[in-house]
Formats: C-alpha cells, structure tokens, sequence
C-alpha cells in the first residue's frame, strides 16, 4: 500500500507572488509525497490585471478553487471588503479539503486572509518571504503579521531570519531558502529581441528602460503626484529611450497610476504600456533593458541576476537588503533622472543577489516533506530573546 502523500493547499492572488511560486508548484506536483491543492485569488481573476488565471492554466496546472474578491475599485473600503471575503471564502476552502498544511508567499492582503481563515481551521501555515521589511507600504505591517500567524518560514536571506527570530518563533522552525524567484527567473528561456519588440508591438530602441510603479500606501505624499515626478523625469531622457511600462497592484490607487500611465503612453510613440508581460516576457524584458525603473520588488529580488541596474524610486521597498546594482532616490524629477542617468552610464553590473542561489526551491521542497506534524506545529511558544544585542 502507498503512503499517504502530504496535501498541501498553495494560495497565489497576483501576478507577483505567483511567479515566484512557479518552481515550488511544480516541484509539489513532480514530488511523489505530495498532492497539490491550487487556490487562486485576487487579481489574478480580474481583466484590469490581465486575468492572469489564463497563464496558470496554460502552464498546465490544475486550478481547485478560484475565489474572486471583487475587486472592481482599489479604494480602501473595496479592498478592506476584498479582505474580509478572502477570510470566508479560503475557510470555505478549508473545511472542504481539510489540507495538511497552506502554503503561501510574502505580503499581500487577500494572502493575509487566507492565513487567518488557517488559524481558525486549525491548518498549519508555512511562509515564504517573511522577515522582510518593506517601510513604505502597509505591506510590510502585513508580511510580519503572516509570519506570527504561520508555523514554518523559508527566508530569503539571513538578516530575515533574525526578524522572526525576534517575533519570537522558535530556530527549528526557520529555514534560510533564499526566494524560489530566482530558481524559476534562471531556469526560464529568454526571449530574443526581435521576438520581444514583436510580443512588445513595439520596436525596442537604442536604450530601454522597464518601468513598474506601485503604490507607496504609506508615503504622505500623493501616488499619483510621485508619478508625475517619473514621468517629468522620464520625458527628458528622448525618443531613443523605449519606455515599456507594467501595471501596477491592486492597492489603493493604483487604478489611477494605471491609466494615468496609459495616457502618456498613448502621447508618446517610444512608450508602451501593458498590465503584464507573462513570466518569460518580463524576465526577457528584464534581461535587456539598459535599466529597471520604479519601486517594485523586481527591481531588487529579480534584476539583479541580470546584471541590471535597478533605479529604486522613494520608500516602497525601504529596508530591504540591496544589491550593489541598485540606485535609491527620491521620488521627485531631478533626483529621478540623476538616478537614471547614473544607471545608464554604469551599465550592466556583475550579477549579485542577495536573495538566492538558484537551489531555494530544493531547499522548500525539503521543508515541506520534512519530519513535522500538523498538530504539533500548530503549538506555537513564544521565544524570548535579549534584542538588545
């Protein structure tokens, strides 16, 4: 007789988490102590974000549940509503397959959900990216809430491993990984140029730049006013810099930075803007362009494995640690385009990431097949530690 495999229920809500879960998801479904649960969310259901559901179905896997949130406005009430039926929804999810343990990545709202439904189902939670510390987004209050409500952590790198330490979780339950983003970002064939400028629909120029800016939630100062800093700044690079701009998140205006973004674009014949790219596009785009541009977490986690230099604009990513490729600035004009030329002038840069290796995969798959048990783990102490060192 076989023995029984683990079921492992993994929830993804966005382009974002679900590209660096890829290798984890098929190493889950290639494992044979494993069986799969696949629940999708957020807006990964939206055809604002590209439905990007469609990309998890072509890339073969089978979907379980789909739980959309309604996210028809990124205002605070929407998402606070989005929230609080991700609860009721994933502890529908649950109850139904009675999962032996939830799977999730980083520091997303609707995943925030999913992990409280867990608690309350009794599910022991393992987490991904925990640890990290993000200042300028109410992402990160998030992420360090997931990592309390969750029973095992694969970190990316050693100084998040610390931060859980301090929460207080115990050291057998902390496993340095580094970020699975960076196994399937080397694994994933790249596109070449002409092919790019064809899916693209653009002709790439003498210099390109890949543009993602998301809502800084925590900043004071107005999303859409540090848009207009980038695009000032933007405007007086010339017509032989190809901007290639990606949309943002589901967050509190980031409705508004989207379609202020497609109307430069349909102002300027260099400028393109697409919701996503797909996975082999983006880290295609990645692999070419002259720099990364704006302040999301691909600018730190992803382009350093190219060699990329990465322009990171204001506080989003605030307190995370950062290759020696990365250029922090404000977010106002001047400081964004002194930053920008700098990248431009430097060039490419040796590949150097503090996020990983290439083998975190390998490392998650070991966590998850390890000798724990559901019940035991959802007995969480509280370790104290002297902080003051």
């Amino acid at each position: 007789m076989n023995a029984p495999t683990r079921q492992i229920c993994v929830a993804t809500g966005s382009r974002a988490d679900y590209g660096l879960l890829l290798p984890v998801l098929r190493a889950i479904v290639e494992h044979p102590a494993l069986t799969l649960r696949l629940v999708v969310t957020g807006s990964h259901l939206e055809q604002r974000f590209g439905h990007t559901i469609d990309a998890i179905v072509a890339d073969g896997f089978e979907i379980d549940e789909a739980i959309p949130l309604g996210l028809d406005d990124d205002d605070p009430v929407t998402i606070t509503r989005a929230l609080g039926k991700a609860v009721s929804c994933f502890a529908n999810v649950l109850a139904r397959y009675r999962p032996d343990l939830l799977l999730v990545l980083g520091d997303r709202y609707e995943i925030l959900g999913a992990v409280q439904a867990a608690l309350i189902a009794r599910v022991p939670v393992c987490h991904i990216a925990g640890g990290d510390v993000t200042e300028g987004a109410f992402d990160d209050a998030i992420r360090h809430a997931i990592t309390k409500l969750s029973h095992l952590h694969c970190v990316t790198h050693a100084q998040a491993a610390r931060r859980v330490r301090q929460l207080g979780d115990a050291e057998e339950r902390i496993f340095v990984t580094g970020s699975p983003g960076i196994d399937q970002l080397l694994a994933t064939p790249r596109l070449d140029v002409a092919t790019l400028s064809a899916r693209l629909g653009m002709p790439l120029r003498p210099r390109n730049l890949a543009i993602t800016f998301h809502p800084a939630t925590l900043d004071n100062e107005d999303a859409l006013a540090q848009v207009e800093q980038l695009l000032t700044a933007l405007s007086g690079l010339g017509d032989d810099v190809g901007l290639i701009f990606t949309g943002a998140n589901a967050d509190p205006r980031g409705q508004a930075i989207n379609a202020r973004l497609q109307d430069y674009v349909a102002e300027h014949d260099h400028a393109i803007w697409r919701d996503s790219l797909g996975q082999q596009g983006y880290y295609s785009l990645l692999a070419i362009a002259d720099a990364v541009v704006g302040n999301s977490s691909s600018g730190l986690y992803e382009a350093p494995s190219f060699g990329t230099p990465t322009v990171n604009i204001g506080s989003r990513q605030q307190g995370r640690p950062k290759a020696p490729s990365v250029i922090d600035c404000a977010p106002h004009a001047d400081a964004i385009a002194a930053a920008i030329h700098q990248a431009l002038a430097g060039g490419r840069q040796t590949p150097d990431n503090p996020y990983g290796d290439g083998q975190a995969t390998a490392r998650i798959i070991d966590v998850l097949t390890g000798p724990w048990h559901a019940e035991r783990l959802l007995t969480k102490g509280f370790i104290d530690r002297d902080c003051r060192a």
